[in-house]
């Protein structure tokens, strides 16, 4: 049973999208910017040049992603406040400290 609450979850449409609507299991294409609350960036696709291709729904990346991700349309940006609980919890991942809200802005570029 999952017991995950979801209700901490923030999601805000920036730019709502004209495209294709991601549905849970579709694999996406996406342009993203991680921030930890204080504004201190751990992640971008933008730095790397590329966008990140992943399935939605399915556990691949956090679950704060799978359940804020399903719903953007093609051309799409969101603002995703995702709480431990739904991100990396009591586990230090790299730049990320333990028990870290994330942020990230996604922008939907594809779904395939």
């Amino acid at each position: 049973m999952d017991t995950t609450n979801t209700k901490d979850l923030k999601i805000e449409d920036i730019k709502v999208g004209d495209g294709r609507e991601v549905k849970s299991g579709d694999t996406v294409v996406i342009n993203y910017l991680g921030t930890l609350t204080d504004g201190t960036k751990f992640d971008s696709s933008y730095d790397r040049g590329e966008p990140f291709e992943t399935q939605i729904g399915t556990g691949k990346v956090i679950k704060g992603w799978d359940l804020g991700v399903v719903g953007m349309k093609v051309g799409g940006k969101r603002k995703l406040t995702i709480p431990p609980s739904l991100g990396y919890g009591e586990q230090a991942t790299g730049p990320i400290p333990a028990n870290s809200t994330l942020i990230f802005e996604v922008e939907l570029v594809d779904v395939k």
